[in-house]
Order: structure tokens, then C-alpha cells, then sequence
């Protein structure tokens, strides 16, 4: 077989010197609620014709947010991305370039991953910026382990206004590196019990704003009772246009911030690739993860770029590499530094205006609908509001009207008892007539009408 070679033999004398009796051993710390029973329900093969058309069956299934009115958010936005973008990365030098290993015939990719991490610093007003990371989640998880590293402490306070998926990746990732990850409850505006939880064990704090309920928080406070502690603070943020208006994570007193970068020239992607932001302050460099770039002169006295700093990956001295990371997000990097340097700090600042004055408008429109309360009072372009009924079924009856009406806060986080909150987002895609739209079907629907459109 030309795809899978190995005999039923090959494979039992590799079990053999691994010293393990199946394949099924090798998954043991997978727990079992993420293990599937069976095979997938799929064909077990299929002419090539025939797998077209099943898998164009399956997409046909799909709602593309771009169809109508969408509302959703929560870690993952829709923005309007200019068609240059698209057509820069696609330039044979940038698509086809792989690890800028050799730095003397890989300069543009390096001045690319530069200019990238000099956005990112002054998007966050930290010191100094990585060459991404896969995603935010991950980014957030290895935020952790390197304040472990850094403060020689095991503990990890997450913030109850953090994205559950962040929390999640964070706690996979910190137990079996022995830190501890202490969750606190979900809540809107949790910054008093994030001060309350910290104490002398704890190596770092992890707060998001704007939070996954949409709650901005100026998070100085927090950053000065950890300081006091002797833990760090790790600042996430899911929609990096907010930056465009609010207080950076260096203003605010962060030791390291992190980020999804998906909203600024990556468009939704059903999930994915996305591309992880992660800066700090300089005298963490050192132990931070993932790639850098750095500026430097060649024998000839001229400007270039090399890779710096390298024992932090895979290079020389792996075994005291500060992370497992590496790679980077190369491509929707450079899409992302495509897409600052055509809006620039004005644009930034506009387009992100613009996104803030359609969640007003939203939040106005919402606030008319009887029964609806909105959560959310300190917002950015997402709101949180709690319904008289199931979330998740209002979602399904308003999707089956041609509407995607947000996410159900239960989708993301099944066990946290908010079944009856749900999370909506507005970008400068939404068209007045969408709010519009959700305002006069919301209220048919809570009326009972399922027929609505």
C-alpha cells in the first residue's frame, strides 16, 4: 500500500521495542471521553469521484457566516479582508518559503517575521514580540509554563472571564508539566475574586479582556496584587482589533500578553490555521518560546536578519529549549502584517471605532427586547445577555430562520450551569439591517413562533 507500508509484522516489532502490547497503549493519557469507540462513520474507501461528491455533500451542510446575518464570535471574528492580502502571500517567495534556517538567502522571510514582531510589540506595548505561535490558546498555555519557569512557582490562577477553550488548552498542557491550574468560577466581571485568589504559591495570574463575555477590564489592579505576590500576569486577548482602542496589556502592567490574530488578515477559516501572539517585557526574552528574529549586520557592515536566541526550540542545545513549539504560523503571520501595514495606526484606530459603534447599536437593540438582559456593561464589539430560555435551542430555532444569532456560552462551557447565556459579536461586516433583523425576530421567538422569518 503506498500510503501505509507497514505490515501487521512491521508494526508488532515496533510495539515490541517501544514495550507496549497494542496500539491502544500508546494513548493512555488521552482520556477515554476523547477517544472515539469506532472507526469514523465513513466509508472505508471510495473512488476518487465519489469522495468529491460525499465531501461535497457534507460542505453543502455548512452555513458560511458570510451567507446572512451572524453574530458570532467568541475567540473567532469575521472581518473584512482586503483582497491584496490574499494576493501578496500568495507570491511564490512567501508561499513557498519554509524555516529560514539559512539567513543568507532567507532575508525576505526574515524581514517579514521582523516587521511582524515589531507590530505585535507596539500592538501590546511590550518590549519585545515572538515570530507567532500556533494560535491563542496555545500561546495562553505556553504564557504558563514559561511563568512557571520564570518564577519557579507551580500554580496558575486562571480568571473566570477567560475563553473556556484557553483554560482547557492551558490545564492539558500545565499537568503534565506538574503546574497547577486553578479555574475560578465563570463570571462576567471577575476581578475581585482573581485578587482574592492569588497568594504567595502563585506563579502567575491569567486574565482576558475584552473576556469571553465581552467584558473590558483595565486590569492594572490585578497587575499590582500579583507583582506584590511575586507572580506575573499573563493578559490574553481574542480580538486583536480591540487594540485599535483600548488600553494595551504593557499600559495595564502585564508581564506577558498573548493573543489570537485571526481578526486582523485571517479570514475565519472553519477554525483554523490561526496564529498565536506573544510578547513580554525584555527581561523575559530569554525564556520565552517559540521563534525570534533579530536584527544584525552582515560582514559587510549592511542591515540583515537572522534567527536569535535559538536555544529556545528545536536548534542547538534542545535539551534546554524552553518549549516544545517549533514552528511558527509563518503564512497567516505575514497575512497578518499585510493587512496592519495597509490600515496602519489610523486605520486600526478607525476600523476598531467602527466595531465598538455597531455594539452599541446591537446592545441598544437588544436592551428593547423584553426578557432579554444584557450582561455585558463595559463592551467592545461582543455582549453577553441572558434569555428567558435555553440559549442553545434559541440559536438553533434562529438559525433555522437564516440567522446565526451567536454562541451559546454552554457550547463552550457545558458544566459551568449559564445555559441561558448567549454571546453575540458585531464587526464591521454587520450591516445595520442585520441588528435590525435580530431585533425584530427576537422577540417572535421568545413569544414561541418558531416560524419567524
Amino acid at each position: 500500500m503506498r500510503y501505509l507500508p507497514l505490515t501487521a509484522d512491521d508494526r508488532a516489532e515496533m510495539l515490541g521495542v517501544i514495550g507496549v502490547a497494542d496500539i491502544d497503549a500508546l494513548f493512555v493519557d488521552t482520556p477515554a471521553s476523547a477517544r472515539l469507540a469506532g472507526p469514523v462513520g465513513l466509508p472505508r474507501h471510495q473512488g476518487e469521484l465519489e469522495v468529491e461528491r460525499e465531501l461535497a455533500r457534507l460542505a453543502a451542510r455548512n452555513r458560511p457566516a458570510g451567507a446572512g446575518p451572524s453574530f458570532c464570535g467568541a475567540g473567532a471574528y469575521r472581518h473584512h479582508v482586503p483582497a491584496s492580502v490574499d494576493h501578496i502571500i500568495q507570491r511564490s517567495e512567501f508561499l513557498t518559503s519554509y524555516t529560514p534556517y539559512q539567513p543568507e538567502i532567507a532575508q525576505g522571510t526574515l524581514q517579514v517575521l521582523f516587521e511582524f514582531q515589531t507590530q505585535v510589540a507596539a500592538l501590546t506595548g511590550m518590549d519585545v514580540a515572538n515570530a507567532s505561535m500556533y494560535d491563542g490558546s496555545t500561546a495562553c498555555a505556553e504564557a504558563v509554563m514559561m511563568a512557571a519557569r520564570v518564577t519557579r512557582r507551580a500554580k496558575a490562577v486562571l480568571s473566570g472571564g477567560l475563553h473556556p477553550h484557553y483554560a482547557q488548552t492551558t490545564h492539558t498542557l500545565a499537568q503534565v508539566a506538574g503546574v497547577q491550574t486553578v479555574r475560578l468560577a465563570a463570571k462576567v466581571d471577575a476581578e475581585a475574586e482573581v485578587i482574592a485568589a492569588i497568594d504567595g504559591e502563585t506563579a502567575c495570574v491569567v486574565v482576558q479582556t475584552p473576556n469571553i463575555f465581552g467584558q473590558v477590564t483595565d486590569v492594572t489592579a490585578i497587575a499590582e496584587a500579583a507583582h506584590a505576590a511575586g507572580a506575573l500576569l499573563i493578559v490574553v486577548t481574542t480580538e486583536a482589533v480591540s487594540y485599535g482602542l483600548l488600553k494595551s496589556p504593557g499600559e495595564m502592567g502585564a508581564d506577558i500578553a498573548v493573543a489570537e490574530g485571526q481578526s486582523i488578515g485571517n479570514g475565519l477559516n472553519f477554525g483554523g490555521p490561526y496564529v498565536g501572539l506573544f510578547a513580554v517585557r525584555d527581561r523575559f526574552v530569554r525564556q520565552m518560546p517559540g521563534r525570534l528574529c533579530g536584527e544584525t549586520v552582515d560582514a559587510e557592515g549592511k542591515r540583515g536578519f537572522v534567527l536569535t536566541l535559538s536555544t529556545r526550540e528545536q536548534h542547538i542545545r534542545r535539551d534546554k529549549a524552553t518549549s516544545n513549539i517549533c514552528t511558527n504560523s509563518g503564512l497567516c503571520a505575514l497575512a497578518f502584517t499585510i493587512h496592519m501595514s495597509l490600515l496602519g495606526e489610523a486605520g486600526l484606530r478607525q476600523l476598531a471605532l467602527i466595531n465598538h459603534a455597531k455594539a452599541r447599536r446591537l446592545k441598544a437593540a437588544l436592551e428593547g427586547v423584553e426578557g432579554v438582559q444584557v450582561l455585558t456593561t463595559r463592551f467592545f464589539n461582543e455582549l453577553a445577555v441572558r434569555l428567558p430560555m435555553d440559549a442553545a435551542e434559541a440559536v438553533e430555532i434562529m438559525a433555522g430562520n437564516d440567522i446565526l444569532a451567536g454562541v451559546p456560552y454552554s457550547r463552550l462551557d457545558p458544566q459551568a450551569g449559564l445555559d441561558d447565556v448567549l454571546l453575540l459579536a458585531v464587526t464591521e461586516t454587520t450591516q445595520d439591517g442585520d441588528i435590525d433583523l435580530l431585533a425584530r425576530v427576537l422577540p417572535k421567538m421568545l413569544a414561541g413562533k418558531k416560524g419567524i422569518a
